[in-house]
């Protein structure tokens, strides 16, 4: 289940239980978990892409290990507000995972994530071979963290 005609995005989510937060890259997905009363997203791990296949596994075994109640996936904007070719790619992997678990999946607007992320780590003055390591799945944190502070507003 995805909200692509649904006006507030997170209405699909579930009430209660963890939540996953997805960055998807390119080459990487960057993976976070909430916590199951959803105060606070904590960064995971980044998987290496490979194949949707072989992705969709990890991600399915995350989720099986967690208790995941729901998928929320960084939906990357253009400034403007319209969805280019990165946004269309995130809606297709939304949708073939969607085949794979019954899960509810949500999309979050990810517009600035990694920019804020990366200050932040040039703020704590993270070497750029670190930053590299933990970018994505800091990306996914805050792009779930964003979400769980939408859900608390209601």
């Amino acid at each position: 289940m995805t909200d692509e005609d649904n006006p507030n995005p997170l209405t699909a989510l579930p009430p209660s239980g963890k939540l996953m937060g997805l960055d998807l890259g390119t080459k990487t997905i960057g993976v976070a978990i909430s916590d199951a009363m959803r105060y606070s997203a904590s960064p995971v791990e980044t998987i290496k892409r490979k194949k949707f296949t072989v992705d969709a596994e990890r991600l399915l075994e995350l989720i099986a290990q967690n208790n995941i109640t729901g998928i929320v996936i960084g939906l990357p904007l253009n400034m403007d507000g319209s969805e280019g070719s990165r946004a269309q790619s995130a809606r297709a992997f939304a949708r073939n995972l969607g085949q794979k678990t019954d899960l509810p999946i949500a999309f979050w607007d990810e517009r600035l994530s990694t920019m804020a992320v990366t200050r932040t780590m040039l703020d704590a003055d993270l070497s750029r071979a670190r930053q590299a390591e933990v970018v994505d799945k800091l990306a996914a944190s805050y792009i779930l963290q964003g979400a769980l502070e939408r859900l608390r507003r209601g």
